[in-house]
């Protein structure tokens, strides 16, 4: 006896359609126009009223301030799973100038500047800009290192695929742009965590797009930042290298994160940037907290002190032989 006939045999329906219905139930259809004239103007009238709307779909309703709460935990969350499911348990974080551009192109922003100076020699305008370029150019170097860097850091696995530790960037130009780029350079995942921001603005082309986040709020950006950070690395910048190295800092000084390792790029910036010393002496910093940096040059530089300082705290940051 075939199935078929057993069911029927036992009285058994066949199992519903999942989609489709034989008879349309009731508010399938809008109420009769013979029963209504104005019905159907009615019905269309409430659904295109924005209290209709669905409340995910709803962007006029998430934006109110009201609603503040749920724009944080989705801007949490989403980057969040999505990291989870690419298997990323640490990150190795890169700050630094959207400036530091590559030499070539620090080099044509130069002679273009040496032209219009050419012709302009009072500009004093233009001599402070040809001024800045050039220093720009003279610390360019650095994005040649950093994308050294994140070679190093993309290559640290079993393979392109293993993002147990992954590169993370702000994700936007100069020396976040040459750190994701050494990741890809080399077929390795990297993570770029880009703002909102009142000017529209671009990811560098070098992030992997599955891990390329755009956040809403700079608390949840930061929160991101720092919650699989196994070490900081400080490359020249401007403010928002230093809000964030500073903002590491504080959270490792008061232990309200485990420490890691901090590196700061080039230290001849960053002794001028940052009069360390001069807090201690000042007394407003103790001087164990001079400790909790250190000064690097170069990519090699950058990566044996971070292994280092991992080995020396008892819990070396990636072992080949074990999946931790």
């Amino acid at each position: 006896m075939s199935k078929k006939d057993k069911a029927s045999h036992c009285n058994i329906p066949a199992p519903a359609h999942p989609d489709k219905r034989q008879e349309p139930l009731p508010w399938q259809a809008p109420k009769a126009l013979e029963d209504d004239p104005q019905a159907l103007a009615r019905v269309k009238a409430i659904m295109t009223n924005p209290g209709y709307r669905q409340a995910d779909r709803d962007v006029d309703f998430l934006n109110q301030d009201e609603v503040r709460g749920v724009r944080l935990e989705i801007d949490y969350l989403k980057p969040e799973l999505l990291l989870q499911q690419h298997g990323v348990c640490h990150t190795i974080v890169v700050f630094g100038s959207t400036r530091l551009q590559e030499p070539e192109a620090a080099q044509r922003k130069v002679q273009a500047l040496e032209k219009a100076l050419a012709t302009d020699p009072a500009n004093k305008s233009l001599k402070q800009r040809f001024s800045a370029a050039q220093s720009i150019l003279k610390k360019s170097r650095y994005y040649e290192e950093a994308r050294a860097f994140g070679r190093m850091v993309a290559e640290s696995g079993k393979g392109p695929n293993d993002c147990r530790v992954t590169l993370m960037t702000g994700g936007g130009p100069g020396i976040m742009e040459a750190a994701n780029r050494g990741a890809f350079d080399v077929k390795g995942k990297s993570i770029g965590l880009n703002i909102m921001l009142p000017h529209e603005q671009y990811p560098n082309p070098y992030i992997t797009p599955d891990l390329c986040f755009r956040f809403h709020y700079f608390a949840m950006r930061k929160l991101h930042f720092l919650k699989r950070a196994k070490a900081l690395v400080a490359f020249p910048g401007g403010y928002g290298t230093l809000d964030e190295l500073f903002e590491t800092l504080t959270l490792i000084q008061t232990r309200s994160i485990e420490p890691l390792p901090v590196v700061l790029v080039g230290e001849s910036f960053w002794r001028q940037a940052v009069n360390v010393d001069f807090l201690v002496s000042e007394g407003v910093i103790d001087a164990e907290d001079r400790e909790l940096f250190w000064y690097a040059e170069t990519a090699e530089e950058i990566w044996q002190g971070i292994q280092g300082w991992h080995q020396a705290s008892g819990a070396p940051l990636l072992n080949n032989n074990n999946e931790e």
